[in-house]
């Protein structure tokens, strides 16, 4: 704790820095507000930016962690007043420091709103002495009333700190990021697994995600006990037993305010490969105080980082998702805008992108229809640029320059369903015999003709695979119908995600 000279506040405040007295209250009803003002800036942690970064920089620098050798999904960490339990909590956050996350969900425990389910804030910034941070409302809204326990509760984060409390760690190891806030209340065992589906639904395939889980331990008057329970309760953490934890939390002989998001955490976990937990750092506010004195509140403090690979999202099929649906949405926004501020002024759409995903370089057709029939289909096989851009500029290029079709006028662009196809990187394949219809997109090439066809051409035509290849060498590449059984011919597969604006 060396260098930490924030006082700590005496009176009745003092148990709540220490830990989160559990003080169910009913508040008037209160709505969103663009700016959510800090709760306990001035008594958790300094009010003075400079000394508030100072402060969580000498816990940092007393942090010698080795470095976890594996993708950080999650970290659990600690809310009490940084004097009891900043030191642990550094714990977690040196390990994420500099990491390239986007959006961060920080999930935490109602303290004072009594409810039951889940409350998500859905846009705006929450505010701390270091500055704004912005609600990722995208993400939000894959969240939001998907089921009647998951809704905005605004007096659920009106006094609440479990949140606040993680946020000025975060903007001091992390950058350009944007936060997703959720407050828990009474949560069954089943709206814990529904928020980890929702939470695995909005995350899809992204690596830029982190969930941050808000929880203290043991909180009684029996420093000895303390270290007994909090032992007993690290082990469900370790071994991942998410419903375990659950009726043990219930059945009072575990002990984490922050309970449910964590058993939240642990469900969402499980769908990581090679998952685990590790628990970084333990203690009690009676070692931080020296105050081993039965009788004395005490609380327990630990911070966690669980890491594993995330895996991406199956679909209805049992093929995998490489976009989640926030990405598709945003994709499609580009696609439209492209093309109507094309129409309008002459001149490309104007726009940038931090997922990182979509800045990924990688192949996509973008393919209109009006009234149901095709109206313009153009596409980049190969990733030459972002693939945000990749579906901007063919987007423009299906609506005017695709040879068999008039361009579009801007009155008929109303009445233009469009369809984006986003390609998996190549793969030459020595047969025809490896071929899936319905499932692979096939490229042939033959000197300096080629042709393709995307993987939904099989499921909208019907043909068998001998109609499929003859058709995509005689009608796309130039070739005769049976080129495809030339051994000089090559033959590459490739996969295609397709989504719809009626599909979103």
């Amino acid at each position: 704790m060396s260098g930490n000279k924030f006082q700590v506040p005496r009176g009745k405040i003092l148990i709540m820095i220490l830990c989160c007295a559990l003080v169910p209250l009913r508040s008037c009803v209160i709505f969103a507000s663009d700016v959510k003002q800090p709760n306990v800036a001035g008594t958790f942690y300094p009010q003075d930016p400079r000394e508030l970064s100072r402060m969580i920089d000498g816990f940092l620098e007393d942090v010698n962690a080795e470095p976890v050798n594996a993708d950080i999904a999650a970290l659990i960490s600690p809310h009490a007043g940084y004097v009891f339990s900043g030191q642990v909590a550094a714990f977690g956050y040196k390990l994420i420091k500099n990491k390239n996350y986007k959006t961060v969900v920080v999930i935490g425990p109602s303290h004072y709103y009594e409810f039951s389910g889940v409350s998500v804030y859905p846009k705006g910034v929450f505010k701390t002495p270091l500055g704004d941070l912005e609600i990722d409302r995208e993400f939000a809204k894959e969240l939001l009333y998907k089921d009647s326990d998951i809704n905005f509760e605004a007096a659920a984060f009106e006094k609440e700190h479990s949140v606040e409390a993680q946020l000025p760690f975060l903007q001091k190891v992390l950058s350009g990021f944007k936060i997703v806030p959720i407050v828990m209340g009474d949560c069954s065992l089943l709206t814990c697994k529904k928020l980890a589906a929702l939470l695995k639904t909005a995350i899809g395939g992204r690596k830029d995600v982190l969930v941050a889980v808000s929880t203290d331990m043991y909180h009684g008057y029996d420093y000895l006990q303390a270290e007994t329970v909090d032992q007993k309760t690290l082990s469900y953490l370790t071994n991942m037993d998410a419903e375990g934890l659950y009726y043990g939390l219930r059945d009072g002989k575990l002990q984490l305010c922050g309970g449910f998001p964590v058993v939240s955490a642990l469900i969402l976990a499980g769908g990581l490969k090679d998952k685990k937990l590790e628990v970084l750092k333990y203690t009690t506010s009676a070692n931080v105080t020296n105050k081993k004195i039965k009788g004395v509140w005490t609380v327990g403090y630990s911070s966690s980082v669980i890491t594993g690979l995330v895996l991406p999202e199956a679909n209805k099929g049992g093929e995998t998702k490489m976009l989640s649906q926030s990405q598709r949405k945003r994709l499609m926004q580009i696609a439209r805008d492209s093309i109507s501020t094309y129409l309008e002024t002459g001149k490309k759409l104007a726009v940038s992108e931090t997922d990182s995903l979509l800045l990924k370089e990688m192949g996509a057709f973008v393919t209109l229809n009006e009234h149901g029939q095709l109206r313009g289909c153009i596409g980049n096989i190969i990733g030459q640029q972002p693939l945000y851009l990749t579906v901007r500029d063919m987007a423009v290029e299906a609506a005017l320059r695709d040879p068999r079709f008039s361009p579009v006028a801007l009155n008929e662009l109303k009445n233009i369903e469009i369809e984006i196809s986003v390609l998996s990187p190549m793969e030459k394949v020595d047969s025809a015999d490896k071929v899936q219809l319905g499932k692979h997109g096939v490229l042939i090439k033959q000197g300096f003709r080629s042709g393709v066809f995307l993987p939904q051409v099989a499921t909208e035509t019907g043909w068998t695979k001998e109609e499929f290849l003859s058709n995509l060498c005689s009608h796309k590449a130039g070739l005769s119908a049976d080129a495809w059984k030339d051994k000089t011919t090559e033959i590459y597969i490739f996969s295609a995600e397709v989504f719809s604006e009626k599909e979103i």
